[in-house]
């Protein structure tokens, strides 16, 4: 804004010569005529004439200028004689927001090419270290020898991110962009049929996409694919409503690599105490708990210092005591009764799995289920389906479900910009309002940012990609692009007509000026956005779901708010002329007369403050501009 009010217009006076017409002759009024001028532009007439701003503007009377012109000018008036039909026009593109924004769907995050991606393997518990590393080497080697355009592959079994012996996962780095044919999500999709033979009921595999944004979120999957949870008292109806949920997924051609996250295959030997034996024998379940953790596990009692070393004291069984479960019999543990009582006596031991790790969520037990998404698919679509097959569990009303993680994100991000397109539909409509000094008029503006949206969502469908949370500000840059255009229609057409022009004759000669001004700047938009569209390299997903967005949105639904603007400029005017308008506006006349004395007294007070400023303003004008006109006729 400070650069067009300074800077453009000095480089404007600077670069910009008017060409002489050839045979004109031009009579500079006299000083009389200058001396009168400020009576003459207080009652609007123009005492003064500068003789070059009549010369033709070259590009506006070109060829191809003028067919859009005159096309246009046909346009408007047959907008202008059929004007419902435009209203029900306009009415039917903002209708069908709904239904093409449930045909795109929205994801959180664009599908980045960043050449790397990872696949992830998880074992079953008891896995040495040595057996899964010896897995993911095998599919290491097959992506590296059948996957093209693979740079190397990095293995990493257990201990990294708290990671077990039975868990690990191999990074691929792949070639740069322009190096390879074959795009990421392609690559994914080969990857997971290369692995497919390593995958059975205690080998689970899945190939995931990386993605910096995801990953500095904390979203986990790289930041790709969908999260759910559930959550309820038992641990055991947790893991039976997991299995089915994740089946399901497995079997529906909407997800990949479905899994969860509690792993029930951890061995475990549970110690069942008899409280009634116990009872009577004088020893309580807290001292049989404590006895075994002393005798199996240890527990450190003392140190003692040896120089300048310190060591623990441990109290613990000899391993070759506590190697078996038969080794319960040698552990006693002391009675209140007296003596010490042999805890095979007390106890009897059962064998199980158990899961190796509880997640909780508001000291719930949660397990989580997560699965991956085709290329350009859309996660709210998804959530909607894996929402219905958890639906079909019919699981007791303890237990509830949620989405987590990315999903999460993304339900948030969407509120988020529900409320912010609402706050910027009430921030214009007080600025215009306050502008104007009408209420209507922002009205007739803000009309025009819904009927750019189908458009947007038009051009995100045909270039066969998704919303996201960037091509969302793309919309609200959008918004502001239809806004300023809507703004130069109405204020050019409002000045037509305080000169004394007929509305319709304002209305066609308005919307014909400002046609020019208006195609420069979509088309100056159009060749900024060329670069976001056609660009590779990192960050090119991201980029061109702005630049697509923007360049479709406002190149598809220009013509439509050329014609839509003065259309619903004129039916509004037609309701303020109306007789229930004028009774209306009557009443808040009414009590706009109440305050008038108070309107008054200050717009006294400032005419006094700024009378003598603008009749100093006014003297320095006239004097700059007759000693312009009269350098310009010695010139001549």
């Amino acid at each position: 804004l400070i650069v067009s009010f300074t800077l453009t217009p000095m480089l404007a006076a600077r670069w910009i010569k008017p060409k002489e017409v050839q045979g004109s002759k031009f009579k500079v009024q006299g000083e009389d005529e200058f001396e009168n001028l400020d009576e003459n532009l207080g009652s609007g007439e123009e005492t003064i004439q500068n003789p070059k701003s009549k010369i033709q503007n070259e590009s506006k009377d070109s060829w191809l200028y003028s067919k859009i012109d005159r096309t246009y000018t046909w346009l408007l008036k047959l907008s202008m004689a059929h004007r419902w039909i435009v209203v029900l026009l306009c009415a039917a593109v903002i209708v069908s927001i709904y239904p093409l924004y449930k045909y795109v769907g929205m994801s959180f995050l664009p599908d980045e090419d960043e050449s790397a991606f990872s696949i992830n393997l998880r074992g079953p518990q008891g896995s040495s270290l040595a057996a899964t590393q010896s897995i993911l080497e095998r599919i290491a080697r097959d992506v590296r020898e059948q996957l093209p355009g693979v740079q190397n592959t990095l293995v990493q079994v257990g201990g990294f991110g708290g990671g077990t012996n039975n868990s690990g996962s191999v990074n691929v780095s792949l070639m740069p962009v322009e190096d390879r044919e074959s795009s990421q999500a392609d690559l994914i999709g080969k990857t997971r049929g290369i692995v497919k033979k390593y995958q059975s009921k205690d080998y689970r595999v899945n190939v995931s996409g990386n993605s910096s944004i995801g990953n500095s979120l904390g979203l986990g999957r790289g930041g790709s694919g969908i999260g759910f949870y559930i959550a309820g008292p038992d641990i055991q109806k947790l893991d039976e409503f997991s299995g089915q949920l994740v089946e399901k997924l497995k079997a529906d051609q909407t997800f990949r690599d479905a899994d969860r996250s509690l792993e029930p295959g951890s061995p475990e030997i549970r110690v069942l105490i008899d409280r009634a034996n116990a009872a009577d024998l004088g020893v309580r379940a807290g001292d049989v708990a404590q006895a075994l953790n002393i005798l199996s596990a240890g527990q450190r009692v003392s140190t003692f210092s040896e120089g300048s070393d310190q060591y623990d004291v441990l109290v613990q069984a000899e391993e070759t005591f506590r190697r078996t479960r038969d080794s319960l019999q040698y552990f006693t543990v002391a009675s209140s009764n007296g003596g010490t009582i042999g805890l095979e006596k007390l106890v009897r031991l059962e064998e199980g799995l158990s899961p190796a790790s509880i997640n909780r969520l508001n000291r719930q037990r949660q397990v989580t289920v997560s699965a991956s998404l085709p290329p350009n698919a859309s996660e709210s679509d998804a959530l909607v389906v894996l929402q219905r097959h958890a639906a079909s569990l019919n699981m007791p009303q303890e237990y509830r479900t949620g989405v987590t993680g990315q999903s999460q994100e993304l339900n948030r991000a969407y509120d988020s910009f529900m409320l912010a397109f609402l706050l910027s539909f009430v921030f214009m409509y007080l600025i215009l309002a306050a502008q104007f000094e009408s209420f209507i008029h922002p009205i007739t503006i803000l009309l025009t940012l819904p009927l750019s949206i189908p458009f947007a969502l038009l051009s995100t469908l045909i270039a066969g990609q998704t919303l996201n949370i960037f091509s969302a500000l793309g919309i609200l840059l959008l918004f502001g692009i239809v806004k300023k255009n809507a703004i130069l229609q109405i204020d050019h057409m409002n000045g037509l007509r305080t000169k004394g022009m007929e509305r319709y004759a304002a209305i066609i000669q308005g919307n014909r000026d400002r046609l020019r001004p208006i195609l420069m700047t979509t088309i100056a938009l159009v060749a900024g956005m060329i670069p976001l569209i056609v660009g590779s390299g990192a960050g090119a997903a991201t980029n061109r779901s702005i630049g697509i967005l923007v360049v479709g949105g406002q190149s598809m639904c220009l013509l439509l708010t050329l014609l839509a603007v003065p259309v619903f400029y004129s039916i509004f005017e037609d309701i303020q002329e109306s007789t229930v308008w004028q009774r209306v506006g009557g009443s808040f006349a009414g009590l706009g007369a109440r305050f008038k004395p108070m309107r008054e007294k200050l717009a006294n007070s400032f005419s006094i403050l700024t009378r003598k400023k603008k009749v100093a303003e006014t003297t320095d004008s006239i004097k700059v501009r007759k000693d312009s006109y009269v350098e310009q006729s010695s010139s001549e």
